[in-house]
């Protein structure tokens, strides 16, 4: 196959996805003011991924740590991953399902937010991880690849890209993770502005308190419709 050749599939499969990831506009500008509103009440966000997700996870928190555009407060945010000590110290002593977990255990607050990465949806230290949340009260988002999979089912919200090239699904969630990030700049002047007892967002769960999933595919009560 000739150099051209691959570049030509690649871009076949990108063009492919784009069309359908339009559709998570209204899912990233909602977890932005979501975002925006816990970060300002002092929340965090917590981030996990393996592997090349782990690298893009990692680009989420410095982009809100620091910044994107302007100059603005820092916004906590923390890659599980990244901690070297403490993650081979949990693998060690307690199995590389729980690395995450435990340190979602430790740093997560009622009404935090965990947004997990992945392509697959099944990797195992992050349905755990997602378990902990739920445990521990966190709300619990994820970009994954094409669903079903187990972890979109575990979640609150998801984005999903539809396409079978896990490449082509790093390369969306790198556009997420800018898009995330653009949507929080864009809602905290008037996260700011607003009194503390209406920043609080709703939790993302229905009244029957199943987990609502939005994005790509829209997840309602009374089942799945694509959008």
């Amino acid at each position: 196959m000739t150099a051209g050749t691959l570049l030509d599939a690649h871009l076949a499969n990108l063009a492919a996805a784009l069309l359908p990831y339009r559709e998570c506009e209204q899912l990233l500008a909602r977890w932005g003011e979501t975002l925006a509103r816990r970060l300002v009440d002092g929340g965090r966000l917590l981030v996990a991924g393996n592997g090349g997700s782990a690298a893009e996870a990692q680009h989420l928190t410095a982009e809100l740590v620091g910044k994107l555009h302007d100059d603005r407060q820092p916004l906590s945010a923390i890659a599980l991953h990244a901690e070297t000590s403490a993650l081979t110290a949990i693998g060690n002593d307690y199995g590389y399902d729980e690395i995450f977990a435990r340190q979602v255990r430790a740093h997560g607050r009622p009404d935090d937010i965990l947004l997990l990465l992945t392509t697959s949806g099944t990797s195992t230290n992050l349905l755990t991880a997602a378990h902990a949340a739920h445990d521990t009260g966190l709300r619990c988002w994820a970009f994954t690849g094409p669903t079903p999979n187990p972890l979109a089912d575990l979640c609150d919200d998801v984005l999903a890209v539809p396409s079978p090239d896990s490449q082509v699904v790093q390369e969306l969630h790198l556009v997420s993770t800018h898009l995330l990030c653009e949507y929080v700049e864009q809602a905290l002047p008037a996260v700011l502005a607003a009194p503390a007892n209406r920043r609080r967002a709703p939790t993302g769960h229905t009244r029957s308190g199943r987990p609502v999933r939005t994005g790509v595919e829209v997840v309602l009560d009374g089942g799945q419709v694509e959008a």
